[in-house]
């Protein structure tokens, strides 16, 4: 009689180690890919300048999925092998904590959740289960775990200091050095409540999205069911965020919040992932009125690499909508914005970034210009945006 009950009950706990085991690395090689199709030779010319920039990506979802960052991974587009691979200095993390079922560009409820499953399957503590600041804080805790196992190659990057310090070690030779930002992907993990935008800062946050694919408690979102302002509540958060010293990204917010954002903007914007509609009409991309929005604020917009951002996998059309905003604002305001594990499908995967200067050559950019646009640019913006408000305001003078 025993036998009957333990037998199944072995089966059961089989299947569920195996389920546990290979459900979350399934998932993300269905949904993080490398399309594989043929990708245009890179001159010497161009691997020897992107040998010598500083190269800044404005967003990656990696802390979204279970695997280490230190070692090199099989799948998906970035770890930090890769990252050194393709000369990155600093890319920017960000914590995913919530995307709508069905997700779409066009009309989203905020009801349901896709994460909270991959959180259950990837056996994260029960605390992120049903709690938004929970599971950034988790992916918080990746990061610190990475800088631990990394024996000195990368860092948290948290204030102006931190950014010179890791850029004077790689100026010095040692290019092992790379750097890490914290930021969130919508601030529905706030949970309604101002306070916790002092926690997040604490959790070394120095960047985030207002909003993602549904709207929230501070806005609409582009691909929200109502697509509106930002509420009350969002603008407080906006002032908040810019007194501290939190760089404001408008990525995924609706026309009418971007409008209300740049209106009362007192720092430089950020967009950073996605594209422009004059090369790749998609509604979550920038009209040239938000550009010019962006650019009056000092800000800068981060270039993606997928069909939503450019309409292509190409890198040919990254630079043509990076060429667009130099066009119409000036090269100052040009970054990268990849969306790497952001569930996308690239032609490269960030050990291959030599293709976007390849690209950007082939456009008939200047090195000076490729300098800006591949990281020089997004070093100006981060390294004054993580100044606290007080620190950049200049005094009034009294006659």
């Amino acid at each position: 009689m025993k036998k009957r009950y333990w037998i199944p009950a072995l089966v059961f706990a089989l299947v569920a180690v195996a389920f546990f085991a290979i459900a979350p690395g399934y998932l993300e090689r269905s949904m993080n890919q490398v399309d594989g199709k043929p990708l245009p030779e890179v001159s010497e010319e161009a691997k020897a300048l992107h040998a010598t920039l500083e190269i800044v990506d404005l967003h990656s979802d990696t802390l979204l999925w279970k695997r280490s960052m230190v070692e090199p991974a099989s799948r998906g587009h970035v770890d930090l092998p890769r990252l050194k691979a393709g000369n990155v200095a600093l890319q920017v993390f960000s914590s995913v904590t919530k995307t709508p079922t069905g997700q779409n560009y066009d009309s989203n409820s905020a009801d349901g959740d896709n994460i909270t499953p991959l959180v259950i399957a990837q056996l994260q503590p029960i605390k992120t289960w049903g709690s938004l600041l929970e599971r950034t804080k988790w992916h918080w805790n990746k990061l610190v775990e990475a800088e631990t196992d990394s024996a000195g190659r990368f860092y948290l990057v948290d204030s102006p200091a931190g950014l010179d310090d890791l850029l004077a070690m790689r100026e010095g030779g040692n290019t092992d050095q790379i750097g890490g930002l914290f930021s969130i992907e919508g601030l529905h993990n706030l949970e309604g409540k101002l306070a916790n935008l002092d926690v997040l800062y604490d959790y070394d946050v120095r960047m985030a999205g207002l909003t993602h694919f549904f709207d929230n408690e501070l806005g609409g979102s582009m691909h929200g069911e109502k697509k509106g302002g930002l509420t009350p509540f969002g603008q407080q958060v906006v002032e908040r965020m810019e007194e501290k010293g939190m760089i404001v990204d408008i990525a995924h917010l609706s026309h009418k919040g971007v409008a209300d954002v740049l209106a009362m903007a007192r720092r430089p914007v950020v967009s950073s992932h996605g594209g422009v509609q004059a090369t790749c009409k998609v509604n979550r991309n920038l009209t040239d009125e938000e550009i010019r929005g962006v650019a009056k604020t000092g800000g800068i917009i981060g270039v993606g690499y997928w069909e939503g951002a450019v309409c292509s996998t190409d890198p040919k059309a990254v630079a043509a909508a990076m060429k667009h905003i130099r066009d119409l604002v000036g090269i100052e305001h040009v970054a990268l914005g990849s969306d790497f594990d952001g569930a996308v499908t690239t032609r490269f995967d960030t050990a291959q970034l030599v293709q976007v200067t390849q690209a950007l050559m082939d456009a008939g950019f200047t090195e000076d210009e490729i300098r800006a646009a591949m990281g020089g640019n997004a070093i100006r913006v981060i390294r004054e945006g993580m100044k606290p408000l007080a620190q950049v305001t200049k005094p009034a003078t009294s006659n």
